[in-house]
């Protein structure tokens, strides 16, 4: 029976020392700011060092049952945009507590935007606090502004969401053109703390007027350590997201057999292998690229089931994506930033090679050969062989 009473006391504490600790951090939502998206920008005209805009979500907006959209509860939109400026990031967020009447709460950022004139001048002490933050994930997405961080969080959200959210979601649906990177924190300072490989972010800019206005993701920014140095277009992300083998999806529009006519062939996997040839002081690498895809369209009337078009086909998609790589190789080496990690694969696998290399890079990537081999498949040409086309007279 002692024993028995034993148990049970034992029993009891530890129920509750669960009751009494299970919830000892928790927070109210009503005591929280919940930040959705931050921008980061240089202040005009101020003596201050930096100007943040942070979304907020509004969860009062959605206590009533009847809210719809953005609009919430009672016509009140799901969000708000509070700015602050200060001497230092750090600073400048904890100012938020002078004009929000709750604690601004990290963990649900989905989007880190900073303003080019900022990025020109350096992100190395932006992008250390966010680091260091617990709050801050580091599968946060990073984005550059073509012009201030500020305004793309002034965008007519499409379908009722929240700008923050939307731009998220607009950075995951480009991955069917592939003409522009997805870049988090993480992978951000990875390419940052690199002795050779250059960060890189998807560019955004806001786009229409009026109440109209929407944002628009494309093309890459590129930098010199962690200094702002050009930008790549589409065509030329696209040649980088192929060397560094990241490309998800895609169209291609080549030329028919025909030469009148032109189809649309799409992407549906593709393959890439970089390897280096070092012959004394000549350096050269090669980029070994496997696509596969099927005929979306075509605009004539032959047909493309046929063994020699599809050759044809396959042919002239090889040469686009050929000529898509040497677009980016060549306007990297024009910047000179080795955004494909050129040398950080010779480090890899010569660490002696590279150790002689190391402090002169910056003046021999700009001269690295690069020879770009395609095998390109065409698999399918949907539903149908020959093309949808009117009888011929």
């Amino acid at each position: 029976m002692q024993k028995e009473l034993k148990i049970i006391k034992l029993t009891a504490s530890l129920l509750l020392l669960l009751m009494t600790t299970g919830c000892w951090n928790s927070r109210e939502l009503k005591d929280l700011a919940i930040v959705l998206g931050v921008g980061l920008d240089k202040p005009r005209q101020s003596a201050k060092n930096i100007l943040v805009t942070a979304q907020i979500f509004r969860p009062a907006s959605i206590q009533s049952p009847g809210a719809q959209g953005s609009g919430g509860s009672g016509g009140v939109q799901d969000y708000e945009n509070i700015q602050n400026t200060g001497s230092t990031l750090f600073d400048t967020l904890r100012g938020f507590t002078h004009k929000l009447s709750s604690k601004p709460y990290f963990p649900h950022i989905e989007v880190l935007i900073f303003g080019r004139a900022l990025a020109e001048e350096g992100l190395q002490k932006y992008i250390d606090f966010f680091v260091r933050d617990p709050e801050t994930r580091l599968g946060v997405k990073v984005l550059i502004a073509q012009n201030k961080a500020g305004d793309i969080f002034k965008e007519t959200p499409f379908l009722g969401t929240i700008p923050a959210e939307d731009i998220e979601k607009i950075i995951k649906a480009q991955e069917a053109t592939s003409k522009t990177c997805t870049v988090n924190l993480e992978q951000f300072i990875t390419r940052l703390m690199s002795k050779t490989t250059s960060p890189i972010a998807p560019l955004v800019e806001l786009t229409g007027e009026g109440e109209k206005k929407r944002v628009r993701v494309a093309g890459t920014a590129v930098f010199k350590k962690d200094k702002l140095a050009g930008q790549l277009d589409g065509t030329e992300t696209r040649g980088l997201l192929w060397v560094i083998d990241e490309i998800k999806s895609g169209i291609i529009t080549v030329k028919c057999p025909d030469e009148k006519s032109t189809a649309e062939l799409e992407i549906i996997r593709a393959q890439s292998k970089i390897t280096p040839e070092i012959d004394g002081d000549n350096i050269r690498f090669r980029v070994s690229i496997k696509e596969e895809g099927n005929i979306g369209t075509e605009s004539g009337s032959d047909n493309l089931v046929l063994l020699p078009a599809i050759e044809a086909l396959e042919k002239a998609e090889a040469a686009v994506i050929q000529s898509e790589v040497m677009a980016a190789v060549t306007k990297a080496q024009k910047l000179d930033t080795d955004i494909f990690g050129f040398g950080e694969i010779i480090h890899q696998r010569s660490p002696a090679l590279w150790k002689d290399l190391e402090n002169k890079w910056d003046d021999i990537f700009p001269n690295i050969e690069v020879e770009v081999s395609v095998q390109a498949k065409l698999r399918r040409s949907g539903r149908i062989g020959p093309p949808v086309s009117p009888p011929k007279e």
